[in-house]
């Protein structure tokens, strides 16, 4: 949480200048890089923080796929998160996707824009899937909701769409939460 520390001051004082200078729409460009640099991170940090059922593994050495649904904004962020990453002894890779469903195998799903699927209808396509769904705030039944706080990256859980998932979020995962939901309503 440091480097996100460091990463949102730095940019709050970058904006500043180039605000001071008239340069308001490069300040905010910076601002986004600099917020899908750290959510990267997040979905990288996120794994070891959720258990998935043995199921969601078709062998020890399958790969842990972090999974881009649609438009990237994460661009080399993520890959260079993941790079040579591994979780319970998957090597973790990154797939870009157009579409997704159940049989998709992926363990975590950034949900975003995608000409192909629309954000509910590609969570309702993993729902029971043994995916931890992640996508920026305002789409209902996301385990995980990214938050701006202020300048900072934060997020929700919601228990109810992991436990549908078949996955436990760690209690230290939790309490690192700004809310946690009981339950998506979203059956």
């Amino acid at each position: 949480m440091n480097l996100a520390r460091r990463c949102t001051s730095g940019v709050a004082g970058l904006a500043a200048i180039l605000a001071t200078l008239g340069l308001e729409s490069v300040a905010q460009a910076q601002d986004r890089s600099i917020e899908y640099a750290v959510k990267a991170a997040y979905l990288q940090k996120f794994a070891p923080f959720v258990a998935w059922p043995p199921s969601a593994f078709p062998s020890p050495s399958s790969p842990f796929a972090v999974c881009v649904l649609g438009r990237d904004p994460f661009g080399a962020n993520l890959d260079q998160a993941v790079s040579g990453q591994s979780i319970f002894g998957h090597p973790m890779v990154v797939r870009r996707l157009d579409h997704v469903d159940g049989n998709s195998g992926c363990h975590i799903l950034y949900v975003g824009a995608s000409r192909n699927q629309s954000p509910p209808d590609a969570l309702r396509a993993v729902r029971g899937a043994p995916t931890l769904t992640v996508a920026d705030g305002g789409a209902a039944g996301a385990v995980i909701q990214f938050v701006l706080k202020g300048s900072r990256v934060r997020f929700d859980i919601d228990t109810g769409a992991a436990a549908a998932n078949r996955l436990t979020i760690s209690s230290k995962l939790l309490s690192l939460a700004t809310s946690v939901r009981p339950d998506s309503g979203s059956s």
